[in-house]
C-alpha cells in the first residue's frame, strides 16, 4: 500500500493506479526517448487545489451543486491526464469548511453566502472520486486565517470568531485567530480533526500561514496575550515560535490517534533563515525568514519528526540572486537527511509564462530543469505544483514539458 514519510499515509486505490498507463494518457503526453521510469518507482507528483477567493475551484461562488461537482471532477481528471498522483485540496480556507462541520460554517466560496449548505459534500466527494482515479487526497487546512477582510460583522451569525471576539486580531486588512491563546489552538485542532475522523483522507496539509506575513507599519497586537501566557520565555518571538511548535506537535499526535496511517505535511515559505542571520541557514538573501517573521521553525519540525513530509515553496528560478532554486534545493536536502521526513519541492507553475516574472519563467523548460536538478538529490521524493488552474490551462506548455520529460507513466506516491 502507498505510504509516505515517517508514519506514512495509506493509499486506498493502489490497484487502480497500477493500471493507469493508458493509451490515451500516452497519446496526450508522449514520453521523450531515453527517459524511461519503471512503474514500480515511487514519487510524489502533486498539485494544490486552492479554494480561497475561488482561486482554482469553484470557478465562482454560487454555481449549482452539479456545476461545482463537475468542475471538481474535471480537476481530478486533469491530474490523472498529467500523470500526477496527489491532489492537495484546500478544505478549510478561512475558518470555514468544505464539509458539514459541527465547528465552523460552510465556506462562502461555495455559495457566496457563508454558512449556506451547498447541497452536497465537496470533501467527501473529493476523497471518493480521487481514490477511484488512483489519486491521493490530502486535506489542506489554513489554521489561523479567519477572513480575507477585517470586518467581523461580515461573518455569519454564530461564527466562532463572533462568539469569541477575544480570539481574533485584525492585521493587514484581514482577521486572524490569535495563536497565543490555548483555547484557540485547541479549537482549530478540533475543527481540523473532525475532517480526519469523518473521511479517509490520505494526509493533513498545512500551508505557509502561521503568524501572518509582516505588513509594513502594522502591529499584530498580541501584547496582552504575551503578558498572560509568555512567562518563562526570553522574548515574544520565542513565545510565538513555541505557540506554533505546539500546534504542529499536537496536531501530529491527534492525526495519529484519530486515524493511524494518515500523514501530515506542511508547505512553508522556503527560506527558514538566511545564512547571514544564522550559519545553519541557506545561502539566500530573502526578505522573509520563516523562523523570524512567521515564527515558524520549519527546520525543527523536520528534525523532530513531527511531520511526514515537507514541501517548501521553492518558487524561484534557477539563478535567482536572492533565493536561488539551485541553492535552496541542496539546503533542504541536507535538512531531511536521516529524519525519515520526505522532501517534496513546491514548484511555481503559476509563474510560467507570466509576463510580470523574469525571463527564466518565459521559458517552458524552466520547470523541467528544476526536476532534472532535483533528481541528483537523494532526499527529494517528488514535486507539488501550484496550482490546479495552471496545471489545467498550462499557459506556455511548462507543465506539458514536465510530463513529457519526467512523467512517462503514472507511478505510486512514496512509501
Amino acid at each position: 500500500m502507498g505510504r509516505i514519510g515517517r508514519r506514512g499515509f495509506v493509499t486506498t486505490a493502489v490497484s487502480v493506479l497500477a493500471a493507469m498507463a493508458t493509451a490515451g494518457d500516452a497519446a496526450a503526453f508522449p514520453p521523450r526517448p531515453g527517459r524511461p521510469r519503471p512503474l514500480a518507482e515511487r514519487e510524489f507528483r502533486g498539485t494544490w487545489l486552492a479554494t480561497v477567493t475561488n482561486r482554482d475551484w469553484p470557478s465562482r461562488p454560487g454555481l449549482t451543486a452539479v456545476q461545482q461537482r463537475d468542475e471538481l471532477l474535471a480537476h481530478l481528471d486533469t491530474a490523472v491526464a498529467r500523470r500526477l498522483n496527489t491532489v492537495v485540496f484546500q478544505v478549510r480556507p478561512s475558518a470555514d469548511a468544505l464539509w458539514p462541520s459541527p465547528y465552523e460554517p460552510w465556506s462562502v466560496y461555495l455559495t457566496g453566502v457563508q454558512g449556506k449548505d451547498p447541497g452536497w459534500d465537496p470533501l467527501g466527494t473529493a476523497v471518493r472520486e480521487a481514490h477511484a482515479r488512483g489519486l491521493q487526497l490530502h486535506a489542506w487546512f489554513n489554521p489561523y486565517r479567519v477572513a480575507v477582510h477585517a470586518d467581523p460583522s461580515r461573518l455569519v451569525a454564530g461564527h466562532p470568531a463572533r462568539v469569541h471576539p477575544d480570539w481574533v486580531l485584525p492585521y493587514g486588512g484581514k482577521l486572524y485567530y490569535n495563536p497565543g491563546i490555548p483555547e484557540v489552538r485547541a479549537f482549530v485542532q478540533d475543527a481540523m480533526t473532525d475532517a480526519v475522523q469523518r473521511y479517509a483522507v490520505d494526509a493533513v496539509h498545512f500551508d505557509d500561514y502561521f503568524y501572518p506575513y509582516p505588513v509594513a507599519d502594522q502591529v499584530f497586537d498580541d501584547d496582552a496575550t504575551y503578558a498572560r501566557y509568555g512567562a518563562g520565555f526570553p522574548n515574544k518571538a520565542a513565545w510565538r515560535r513555541d505557540n506554533v511548535d505546539r500546534l504542529v506537535r499536537e496536531m501530529s499526535a491527534r492525526i495519529k490517534e484519530t486515524r493511524p496511517g494518515v500523514g501530515f505535511g506542511i508547505s512553508p515559505f522556503a527560506v527558514w533563515r538566511n545564512n547571514a542571520t544564522d550559519p545553519l541557514g541557506s545561502d539566500t538573501r530573502a526578505g522573509v525568514q520563516t523562523y523570524d517573521d512567521l515564527h515558524a521553525d520549519t527546520r525543527r519540525w523536520v528534525k523532530e519528526g513531527w511531520i511526514d513530509y515537507i514541501s517548501p515553496q521553492v518558487y524561484w528560478n534557477i539563478g535567482f540572486a536572492a533565493a536561488d532554486y539551485a541553492k535552496l534545493l541542496p539546503w533542504w536536502n541536507d535538512v531531511v537527511q536521516g529524519t525519515g521526513v520526505d522532501l517534496v519541492i513546491g514548484e511555481a507553475l503559476y509563474k510560467a509564462g507570466d509576463p510580470a516574472q523574469p525571463a527564466p519563467w518565459q521559458d517552458p523548460a524552466e520547470l523541467s530543469r528544476h526536476l532534472t536538478l532535483a533528481k541528483t538529490y537523494n532526499g527529494v521524493r517528488g514535486h507539488c505544483f501550484f496550482s490546479a488552474k495552471e496545471v489545467r490551462t498550462d499557459r506556455i506548455g511548462a507543465m506539458a514539458r514536465v510530463v513529457a520529460d519526467h512523467y512517462p507513466t503514472r507511478v505510486l506516491p512514496p512509501r
